[in-house]
This record gives C-alpha cells, structure tokens and sequence, in this order.
C-alpha cells in the first residue's frame, strides 16, 4: 500500500508541541487557564446531569438532547484537555504511538457526535414548530432516546475509517504534532510515504460528516424561520424565535470556526498561523 523501506523502524512516541509561536513564559498561564476551562465543562456539565437524573420534569425529548450533549462535552474535553494542561504545566510532551491514535479516534469521534446531536436538536425545533400539533406524538422520549442512541452508535464509523487508516501509515522520522492533541491532520503530515489517496479519503470524509449535519440544521431553521414569519401573532412570533436562539448560537459557534479550519487545507487562498488554526480548532471542540 505505501512505498517504504522495509528496514524502517516506526516512531514509538510523538511530541505534542501545542502553539508552536507561544513564549515558553507563558506556559504556565496556558495550563492554568486550560485547567479553569476544563473544571467549569466538567462540573458544569455534571450539574447538568444530575439535574436532569433528579428532576422527572426535564425529562423530555428536548432535555434528552442537551443530556447529550453535556456528556458529550465532558467526553471531548477529558480527551483533549488534560494533555495539554500536562504539556504546559510539566512540560510533558510526550504521547506514544498507540496512545495518540487512541486519542485521535476521540477527539474526531465526539467531534462527529456533536454534529449528529445538533442535527437532532434542529429536528426536534423543526417538528415542535412546523408541526405542533404533532409533535407531542412524532418525538416521544423513546423517539428521541433511538435517534441519540443511534448518533453514538453511528459517530464511530468515520474517525475508525481514518483511525485504521492511519495506523497502517508508515512513520519513520519527524514526530512532532503541531498541534494540542493528536488529530488526523497533524498525524498524516508526519508519515514518511505518498498519502496523497488517503488525505483526499480523509477530507472527503470530514466534509461529508460536516455537510451532511448542517444541511439538515439549514434546512430545518429556514422552515422554522418561513413558519414563523406566517404567524399572525407578533409576541407569538417572538417567543417562538426566542427558544431557538440559544441552539441557534450553539450551532453556530460550533460549526463557523469547523468550517474555517476544515476550508483551510482545500482552500489556498485560505491561511492562518498554525497558532491561529489551533486556537480555532479547540474552540469548536
């Protein structure tokens, strides 16, 4: 598959090296405030669900969602985080082979994960909206226990395809990430043979995962927005666009710095400083 001398022997660790352009005067502030960050999310996002085990009233398909995603929150930063705050806090760089690919199939696992969850919850807008009198029938909690069900079941799948793939890749010399976590990027770049198939076979991929999600999320608020404006009660009007807000700005602050970093590679009148491109793929995890 890869033309490669036989006689090579393969990287054993990498280095993550986190921003490449930061002072090292600077790490310790880095950890610290990677570490706030961290702590908030997940005790945050625990509240959340114990609020929602404890309180039968939230208890609904909507709830059920954002239980989703809380955990999926907790999931992406226990996998993210705590290397970088070890990079910065004890210089501890290190990560072996294995290890990082464990970590790449996470990070891009809960990153697929969050894309199916807000397609849901547009679907859960669209039909409380567009059809309200159906909707108590059409979403159930057993409906949407399935569909969150089947969005981790289904998340798997793509980063797998790039997992294995990668782990078939030879790595023979460089074996510094840039970046803050190991990811299907930073690691292709490394190996040692033509990957030109696979990396097309990776962003094809990426791109499908991102499209194919909010192609439904678009679609689904231009009908609540088309719904909405039809509504002949003012105030009504306006609290309906009021519930959607919130999971309006979720999505967007989730899905306009994933389409910045993901357009950067395919575009070339698209750059950024590595440090730029690292900063915006954290912020949408």
């Amino acid at each position: 598959m890869f033309e490669v001398n036989e006689n090579y022997t393969r990287v054993s660790e990498f280095v993550i090296v986190g921003f490449p352009g930061l002072h090292p005067s600077f790490n310790q502030l880095v950890a610290w405030f990677f570490f706030i960050i961290y702590v908030i999310t997940v005790v945050g996002n625990i509240l959340l669900v114990v609020l929602f085990a404890l309180e039968r009233s939230l208890q609904k398909p909507m709830y059920i969602i954002m239980l989703s995603l809380a955990l999926s929150d907790i999931g992406v930063c226990t996998v993210s985080l705590p290397k970088v705050i070890a990079r910065y806090w004890w210089d501890d760089a290190g990560i072996s082979f294995y290890t990082c690919l464990i970590q790449k199939q996470l990070i891009h696992y809960f990153g697929t994960l969050t894309s199916l969850i807000m397609m849901t919850m547009a679907m859960d807008r669209y039909l409380a909206i567009c059809y309200p009198l159906r909707y108590t029938e059409l979403m159930t909690n057993r409906t949407m226990s399935l569909l969150t069900a089947l969005s981790w079941v289904s998340a798997m799948i793509v980063p797998g395809i790039t997992t294995i793939q990668t782990s078939q890749m030879p790595f023979c010399g460089p074996n510094r990430i840039i970046h803050c976590y190991c990811n299907t990027v930073s690691m292709n770049q490394l190996s040692c043979a033509d990957i030109s198939s696979q990396s097309r076979l990776s962003v094809s991929l990426s791109m499908f995962v991102l499209f194919l999600p909010f192609s439904f999320i678009v679609f689904s608020y231009v009908n609540i927005i088309v719904s909405v404006m039809r509504m002949a009660n003012a105030q009504g009007r306006l609290k309906t666009f009021s519930t959607c807000a919130t999971q309006g700005c979720i999505i967007l602050i989730y899905y306009i710095p994933r389409f910045i970093v993901n357009a950067t590679p395919i575009n070339p009148n698209l750059t950024m400083t590595p440090d730029l491109r690292i900063g915006l793929a954290l912020l949408h995890r």
